[in-house]
């Protein structure tokens, strides 16, 4: 009962207490990270671009590519990615395509980190999330071509040109890059660690054992057309061709990851003094993905498929006002979501498929919500409140499965009290949910689902302290996030395996700490850190550990930046983490050495319009893991689950031009 009290308490004590004053934004619940394609250079995974510079984001090595990201423990549907307002999804059951593996770094412009249940605008922003924003179209001519080399055969190039007038504005970004296997401390590559860890049906044919590890081509299209003064319509599409992507921890690799993202928008501003401006928007995505055993030993013969396909498509509409100090934010979200999977065999010296059966019954998950967001400020005291309410039915096709109907009311009320014009308190107190996915309700193989799920939801309270002045830049926030009906798969049996999905009651909660120290005109000390704990309310049946998986230890970066020139920047950089000790044992998880590592980057301007980037990571060539075990993946196990070593000492260099 009480779920539903603080939601609806939290609109109310908003409301009540709101005042007239115009308001700045908010930082409780988010991290704001620009220039992200200046600074990600080594390679276009995102993932490994955040977690080295979000202290609340960790990385899940998956691969040398399409990594993840868990944002404070949570991952899958408890966190939310959003392309330009267009939601993501990714077909793989087993995360080798997760949804920020379908938007190169090089594309972006600034991400917001949502960190919380803080964002109304969104369907399935439990407890985080991330708004990306692409870069837009420019009036006057610009272009940049860049091209990279690095360690392992590392290849990359790209170019995007921008340009129009007054009526039209255009964007073209297109990049193509590859690699070889990465090897890790010990100079093992890919398929050397699979052959060390693995049973021998998973090792690489021998043919393969040297292939490369990844090849990725991409583009991204817009086109904004000025109607009117006033009025605007956005056109946008980013299309990416993975191939041949080895997971050397899994049992299959993916033979191709095919993505597709549109969006058609329409904006009219000014309407008149208080309706300042309404927002339509349709977008689609889909994603292709066939993971098969075609490099494996168990392949030789015939080589096992299973073939994911998602979409997503939705509309939504928002609506801006200023009325009397308040900006409210009114708005429609409307989405459709498809997924479905099937395995099948293929004569590996004819290439023959054998009979297709159902992994993933075909399953149409529709969504309907109304949400609505006010801002106000009074005196020292800024306040945002915002509301949402969700209406959710997952049908599946088979008719032996069960159809399931969710609703659900989330809101959340963020305050900021500013001590003075360099210091400020912050507090926020949210709620959100997020329905089961078709993974989690209907799977068939490789592994069952679970017909009865009941929806999570996440209640929240963030509490942090942020300074900013010309000597330096902090901020920690601390929260304590309550999760009931949580969704966590249990291992059940160890031979032969088998899983499932269940609802239990946890807590997480933990601190971060970011700053940034201006020490004298040239030189800037940048240090993040994070710690966080989770825990289920009680053991799982039939088990005792009570630690929840995903939770990494207390992780650390340091990093001085020299600027020996105007736009050339010298960077030395540790990243600590403490020994993973609490861990969910009983569902797979392991226990991790800590590990210390330090890269160095050299960025120089030959020119305004000339950069050349040099850099190391993993100086030292430190052998390490930093992604557990957790059976959530399904990972090769040997005398024990597979871990995937990080990569070793890794070189690289960037040559941009721009004009």
């Amino acid at each position: 009962m009480y779920r539903k009290i603080i939601p609806l308490s939290i609109v109310a004590v908003a409301v009540l207490n709101a005042q007239e004053v115009e308001l700045p934004k908010i930082s409780v619940e988010s991290t704001l990270i620009t220039e992200v394609s200046k600074k990600a250079q080594e390679s276009a995974d995102l993932a490994q671009a955040l977690s080295s510079t979000v202290p609340s984001i960790d990385m899940s090595r998956r691969s040398g590519i399409a990594n993840d990201i868990f944002i404070r423990g949570q991952k899958r549907d408890n966190i939310s990615v959003e392309v330009d307002g267009t939601k993501v999804c990714g077909a793989c059951v087993n995360r080798m395509d997760p949804p920020v593996s379908h938007i190169l770094a090089s594309q972006i412009d600034e991400i917001e980190v949502i960190e919380g249940p803080y964002d109304v605008e969104n369907f399935g922003t439990m407890s985080g999330g991330l708004k990306i924003t692409t870069k837009k179209p420019t009036k006057d001519l610009h272009g940049e071509v860049n091209f990279g080399l690095g360690s392992w055969g590392y290849k990359k190039a790209g170019a995007t040109i921008s340009g129009g007038d007054d009526k039209v504005r255009a964007l073209i970004s297109a990049s193509s890059e590859s690699s070889g296997q990465y090897e890790d401390g010990d100079g093992n590559t890919l398929s050397q660690q699979t052959k060390l860890k693995a049973p021998t049906a998973n090792h690489y044919q021998t043919v393969y054992e040297d292939m490369e590890a990844y090849s990725k081509k991409s583009i991204m299209s817009k086109i904004y057309v000025n109607v009117t003064d006033d009025q605007e319509l956005r056109l946008s599409y980013t299309g990416n061709r993975s191939d041949d992507v080895l997971y050397a921890n899994s049992q299959m690799d993916a033979a191709y990851d095919d993505s597709n993202i549109y969006s058609v928008e329409y904006d009219i501003k000014d309407i008149s003094d208080i309706y300042r401006d309404i927002n339509l928007q349709y977008y689609y995505s889909d994603v292709n993905h066939p993971m098969d055993t075609k490099y494996r030993n168990s392949g030789a013969a015939t080589y096992q498929t299973n073939h994911l396909k998602t979409s997503m498509q939705g509309v939504k509409l928002k609506n801006s006002f200023e009325l009397g100090g308040y900006k409210l934010l009114a708005g429609l979200d409307g989405s459709r979501r498809t997924w479905e999977g099937e395995k099948y065999s293929t004569n590996a010296t004819t290439l023959v498929q054998g009979a297709h059966t159902v992994s993933l019954t075909h399953t149409q998950t529709d969504n309907r919500a109304l949400f609505t967001k006010a801002e106000k400020s009074f005196g020292n005291f800024d306040v945002e409140v915002g509301a949402r309410y969700d209406d959710t039915e997952i049908n599946p096709e088979n008719p032996t499965y069960i159809s399931k109907k969710y609703n659900a009311l989330s809101a959340n009320i963020l305050a900021t009290y500013n001590l003075d014009k360099e210091n400020k308190i912050f507090l926020g107190l949210g709620q959100a949910s997020r329905v089961p996915d078709a993974r989690e309700l209907y799977l068939v193989n490789p592994q069952g689902g679970n017909q009865n799920l009941d929806q999570t939801a996440n209640t929240e309270v963030d509490l942090g302290y942020e300074a900013e002045n010309d000597l330096i830049k902090f901020k920690i926030k601390t929260f304590y996030s309550m999760l009931e009906d949580y969704i966590y798969l249990q291992k059940l049996n160890t031979s032969p395996a088998t899983y499932t999905f269940q609802n239990i009651d946890a807590t997480v909660y933990g601190a971060e700490l970011s700053a940034s120290i201006y020490a004298t005109d040239e030189l800037t000390v940048d240090f993040g850190a994070s710690y966080k704990i989770g825990q289920k309310d009680e053991a799982l049946a039939g088990q005792s550990d009570k630690d929840l998986s995903d939770i990494a230890p207390l992780r650390a970066n340091m990093a001085l930046n020299y600027e020996y020139m105007a736009n050339s920047t010298a960077t030395l950089e540790a990243q600590f983490s403490e020994k993973w000790s609490n861990y969910d044992s009983d569902n797979g998880e392991q226990e991790l050495s800590g590990w210390a590592v330090f890269n160095a980057k050299v960025k120089h301007a030959f020119t305004k319009n000339v950069d050349f980037t040099f850099g190391v990571n993993n100086l030292f060539d430190k052998t390490y893991a930093q992604s557990n075990t957790y059976s959530d993946l399904i990972l090769l196990s040997g005398a024990e689950t597979m871990l995937l070593n990080e990569p070793g000492r890794y070189i690289y260099t960037n040559l941009d031009f721009k004009f």
